[in-house]
């Protein structure tokens, strides 16, 4: 979706209402679709004394499997998104603002960047997660395995000295 912000830009103390579904099905993970529905932002572009900026939050429903037992998980997550927008930059290595050029924003591609940057690294079940046993792909969450635990051959002889 594509916005006009020619006249936000021009009219000092306006702002826009912004709602929107930006469709991310299309985004996969290990032959994994991982939204569950379109991505809802709710927001407005504002013009205040001169400086444009948009305030949102984007909604989403988030399915990847967990990365330490692989068990499917669905989260709910709340993005906030803020931008300063610029009609134009004097320094092009400046992060800080958002260049409009034309006064048009294309809302579908900054929402889907700034969802995808919000992701977490690791996606986790819960927190103390346990995870898979090394040795029979077991999920450790579950209860324990029954597998042996390995000890490092260099520390074998320390164990020795805690049975005597």
């Amino acid at each position: 979706m594509i916005i006009e912000l020619k006249k936000l830009f021009e009219n000092e103390g306006t702002a826009l209402p912004l709602a929107a579904q930006v469709d991310l099905s299309d985004i996969e993970q290990r032959g994994e679709k991982l939204f569950v529905a379109p991505v809802s932002v709710s927001g407005e572009f504002r013009n205040k004394l001169g400086v444009v900026s948009l305030v949102a939050t984007a909604r989403f429903t988030y399915r990847a499997p967990c990365d330490r037992c692989a068990e499917p998980v669905e989260k709910q997550f709340s993005v906030p998104i803020e931008h300063c927008l610029v009609s134009e930059l004097n320094n092009e290595d400046n992060d800080d603002f958002l260049v409009v050029e034309n006064f048009k924003l294309d809302v579908d591609e900054l929402i889907r960047t700034d969802v995808l940057l919000s992701l977490p690294n690791k996606y986790l079940c819960k927190e103390d997660c346990k995870g898979l046993c090394t040795k029979c792909g077991a999920n450790l969450n579950l209860g324990a395995c029954g597998c042996a635990k390995e000890v490092d051959p260099r520390l074998a002889s320390l164990l020795d000295l805690l049975d005597d």
